[in-house]
């Protein structure tokens, strides 16, 4: 679950990042508090929206002619939002919203649209709910929503309160604002995560089944996969039930956790946030998975790679030299210089010389991302055999 400071430091960065986060606790223990707190401390507007005295056209917009043509007129609180440019929009009591009212926040919390208005980037999507059995006639999550958030559970320490009410609860954690992840970061955290999925295809999707989701242990068959090794059931995209409407693996829910990994390197966050941000993305399950399989990459600094091209030896393990390719060709393109490219084709063709098929891969994607000015270089020469198999040269 973590503790109350390493879930606020979750919640900062996750909003940081812009990825709509769910917030899960008993009625009573200060969700709504801290979120209120946090709008607070980053002086944002905070708009507070309750699905459960709310119809599906206060989401999807309510029709109205106009001109001789239906528009999708949003809600007073989308307007405020959009006319203010930035703030929160809290969705509390979720699990209070019946299954048609989720349905019609879909598009509201992942693309943040209401009616015909998108609302602006810097808007950004926190909720808070009870589980369904301790909500006011609770409902589980539809799998579709839970996809599009990332689940913290909220800690209730006795201590932690007993503290707050003698001398005041701490401010709000802010991490993640002050510093977020360069483009560099963000690349070189989606080469990771792919590199993991190159390794475990099958964890890519894993819908839960029987409205349930994938908690520790959650296999189709009661068992856990090791790091490396092949999950119960592989090749069935479905998870048996445990623990309703939380985090379960998808693209989208992968792409939430490159985000948010990006977002933690560039905040100095600690491992424990880390995994908190990960867990609530795509399940316990998986999340045991792919951190194992970190905590054992040991990858060097795609920067210090580029810096040093000639030095650059490719690790012998598959998985760590597609990681590795693929975070200095993601450093390489988004930095958009003609040096960085040069020496991204210095590596790959090194690692062409023990791993073509990895290094076919790296060199599709620098080709097709060549930066202005930018000449062949020399290293090319000893691509050309797997460049052409690839179908990067003609004859």
């Amino acid at each position: 679950m973590g503790d109350s400071r390493t879930v606020l430091e979750a919640l900062a960065i996750a909003v940081s990042a812009g990825v709509p986060t769910l917030l899960w606790g008993s009625p009573g223990t200060g969700k709504t508090s801290a979120v209120m707190a946090l709008a607070a401390a980053l002086n944002w507007p905070i708009e507070v929206v309750i699905g459960s005295i709310r119809e599906p056209s206060d989401f999807a917009g309510l029709p109205v002619i106009s001109d001789g043509a239906v528009r999708l007129t949003p809600p007073a609180w989308a307007q405020r939002l959009a006319a203010a440019g930035h703030g929160l929009l809290f969705l509390d009591e979720l699990t209070t919203a019946p299954p048609a009212v989720q349905a019609a926040m879909l598009r509201v919390v992942l693309e943040r649209v209401v009616g015909d208005v998108r609302l602006p980037d810097k808007v950004q999507v926190v909720a808070a709910a009870n589980p369904p059995d301790e909500a006011a006639d609770g409902w589980d999550l539809t799998p579709p929503l839970a996809n599009r958030l990332v689940h913290l559970n909220w800690p209730v320490d006795g201590r932690h309160i007993a503290r707050g009410l003698a001398v005041g609860f701490p401010a709000p954690s802010l991490t993640g604002f002050a510093q977020p992840p360069s483009r560099e970061q963000v690349m070189e955290a989606r080469a990771t995560v792919a590199a993991f999925l190159e390794l475990r295809p099958t964890l890519a999707l894993r819908v839960p089944s029987n409205g349930g989701a994938p908690g520790a242990g959650g296999w189709p068959d009661g068992g856990a996969a090791g790091p490396g090794g092949g999950a119960p059931g592989a090749g069935d995209h479905r998870l048996g039930t445990g623990g309703g409407g939380q985090g379960w693996p998808s693209p989208r829910s992968w792409e939430a956790t490159a985000k948010l990994m990006a977002a933690c390197k560039a905040a100095g966050a600690p491992d424990d946030v880390l995994a908190v941000l990960v867990t609530g993305a795509v399940g316990e399950g998986a999340t045991l998975e792919f951190l194992s399989w970190l905590e054992h990459l040991d990858l060097p600094d795609p920067a210090a790679v580029l810096a040093n091209p000639d030095a650059f030896e490719l690790p012998r393990r598959g998985d760590r030299a597609f990681a590795v390719l693929t975070s200095v060709v993601a450093v390489a393109v988004s930095a958009g210089d003609a040096e960085r490219w040069d020496a991204a084709w210095r590596v790959i063709a090194k690692a062409a010389r023990t791993a073509p098929d990895v290094a076919t891969l790296a060199a599709r994607t620098l080709a097709a991302h060549r930066p202005p000015g930018a000449r062949i270089p020399d290293a090319l020469l000893e691509l050309t055999p797997i460049l052409r198999a690839a179908g990067l040269l003609d004859g």
